[in-house]
């Protein structure tokens, strides 16, 4: 497929930032885009004059001018609209999370997996220059054996009256957290509350059991008079942050640690040695997280390639996802993931 011709449901939020990066790619063309809001669609034909639209998604998949559908819309609508693009024969590109439950997150890996088609969740962090920075970092042993990861992901809204923000925030972390790590959690519990919206919770913290002893808590938050983006990563031999708000030190990687003695024999021969070394900050690339995104799915149309956030990615963490919310509504207790 020499050129990829590109139809985008929803132009709200995230949807002009996929116009904008597939319409700036050679081997990409976007050919129509739906919105229920026909300013908004006005708003992309002055920008990109050749595109069509339509106020009904189902033309974008019928359309015989698309070969793949991007679905940036509400949670709630992606299985419906993912699915029937699929069974339409065309590959498919999906806002975070994948879906809203994972009954229908397993049915569409399935069906793509049937149809040879490709299904790429928009995990936007994990095509990062930064976080792929760190993901070496930890796969090289460099920091030792990982302790505990701590994340927070905070600011000031945007309020959802069909999502808690656990669904909202927390898939970003989550994909960051199976992506670096290199495996998912075993069990998962989450304590939260609902201060705004009676129900949907709008500040929770998410705590993380992974293999080897292997803990990580991730924080999110609507109500928050800062924006957060950081997470710490906690080894035996070294220490490091990323901090996603930082312009241009996004990485410091601390060469801290502490180590107790070999053998003692009384409690007054017990002492531990702090070690306090350097701070390194790595240079990084200044790249578009999402252009690397939108140019890799082009390639695994073109190449049959498999996603680095396809469907079992976003189906891990959605697994991840319902079980969090099961615990936030039985208490905070442990829930196993399976």
């Amino acid at each position: 497929m020499s050129v990829c011709r590109i139809g985008v449901i929803g132009a709200g939020y995230w949807g002009p930032n996929l116009i904008r990066n597939f319409s700036h790619l050679p081997d990409a063309e976007v050919t129509i885009v739906c919105d229920l809001d026909q300013s908004r669609l006005d708003h992309v034909v002055s920008l990109f004059p050749s595109v069509s639209t339509s106020n009904d998604w189902r033309e974008v998949v019928a359309s015989e001018a698309v070969d793949a559908v991007c679905v940036a819309t509400p949670v709630l609508l992606h299985y419906e609209m993912a699915r029937a693009t699929l069974e339409a024969g065309k590959h498919v590109f999906v806002e975070k999370p994948l879906t809203a439950d994972v009954g229908q997150a397993r049915d569409l890996v399935n069906i793509a997996e049937k149809n040879g088609l490709i299904l790429l969740v928009d995990h936007t962090f994990v095509y990062s220059p930064a976080v792929n920075h760190v993901r070496d970092i930890v796969a090289s042993g460099d920091l030792g054996d990982i302790y505990y990861v701590s994340m927070s992901r905070l600011n000031l809204g945007l309020f959802q009256k069909d999502i808690n923000v656990v669904w909202d925030l927390a898939p970003h972390d989550l994909s960051i957290l199976t992506y670096v790590l290199g495996t998912g959690p075993e069990a998962v519990a989450a304590q939260g509350n609902s201060n705004i919206l009676k129900g949907i919770e709008d500040v929770a913290m998410v705590t993380l059991y992974f293999p080897g002893n292997v803990i990580a808590y991730v924080h999110v938050s609507w109500l928050d008079p800062s924006k957060v983006r950081k997470s710490t990563f906690v080894g035996s031999k070294k220490m490091l942050i990323y901090d996603d708000v930082e312009p241009l030190e996004k990485i410091k990687i601390y060469d801290k640690g502490v180590d107790g003695p070999a053998h003692y024999d009384t409690f007054g021969d017990f002492q531990f040695s702090y070690r306090y070394g350097d701070i390194y900050t790595p240079f990084l690339a200044s790249t578009e997280p999402l252009q690397v995104e939108c140019r890799h799915f082009l390639e695994c149309i073109n190449d049959g390639a498999t996603p680095r956030s396809g469907g079992v990615e976003g189906l891990e963490v959605v697994q991840i996802l319902e079980a969090a919310c099961r615990s936030l509504r039985d208490g905070g207790g442990r829930v196993n993931i399976k």
